[in-house]
């Protein structure tokens, strides 16, 4: 119930409900007392949810973010998943939350930029298809101000991730990334390498990442602030 929830209309339980839900099979009392605390927070915000703020464009924008090996020193160490890093992204369409995600990654980053760009090739997955889907039901509404190119912006608070990215230059590092990871090249705007790319990767402060309360735990004022930008409340 709470994965339907958080699925929905509350993106700012989705990492603590993602946390939890890796534990169904074998919960124990800690467990139980984090969905006691979730609940209570919800009981607490019942009347809220997602505050809809409409900026009148057609535009997609999503920010993305990772946490790597945040799991480290709080699950034993002998344990493969203690050096699992997370991954989370908001999509926004028209200024208003379309899709989010927060999810463990499967396989173990080596590094902060690892991390980061599998968040990254994981939200273009995303919102590549939606962008499709976007243009596709504006011409059959056959609007009067339909715009012909839906523009896509990705926010990045990663140096090394937003460069590789955008630079696209293989080093010994990242080379290894290409079959799985490098796939959006093709659709990422460059002024001279890929003038017809509609995929705009920006580089944000950590201050204003809205994907960062989808990755870890954040205190109060900072899990507020971001609430506030996402889900205007």
């Amino acid at each position: 119930m709470l994965l339907y929830v958080s699925n929905n209309t509350r993106p700012d339980i989705a990492f603590a409900v993602s946390q939890v839900a890796r534990f169904t099979s074998k919960p124990k009392v800690s467990h139980a007392r984090a969905i006691k605390s979730i609940v209570r927070y919800l009981k607490g915000t019942i009347d809220k949810g997602l505050v809809f703020t409409i900026n009148n464009n057609y535009d997609l924008s999503c920010w993305v973010d990772a946490d790597f090996a945040g799991l480290f020193g709080r699950e034993p160490a002998s344990s493969p998943q203690s050096v699992k890093s997370r991954y989370g992204y908001v999509i926004e369409f028209g200024g208003i939350p379309l899709v989010w995600k927060s999810q463990l990654i499967s396989e173990i980053c080596t590094s902060t930029c690892h991390a980061e760009y599998v968040g990254l090739s994981n939200a273009l997955r995303r919102l590549i298809p939606i962008r499709e889907l976007v243009m596709w039901i504006l011409e059959q509404l056959e609007l009067p101000d339909q715009t012909t190119s839906i523009g896509c912006k990705v926010f990045e608070d990663n140096q090394s991730a937003y460069t590789l990215a955008t630079n696209q230059q293989l080093s010994v590092r990242t080379k290894w990334f290409a079959v799985k990871y490098h796939w959006f090249w093709s659709h990422v705007y460059h002024e001279k390498r890929n003038p017809k790319g509609f995929v705009n990767i920006e580089e944000c402060s950590t201050d204003t990442m809205n994907a960062d309360y989808l990755t870890k735990g954040l205190q109060r004022i900072k899990f507020e602030a971001n609430r506030k930008r996402v889900q205007g409340w």
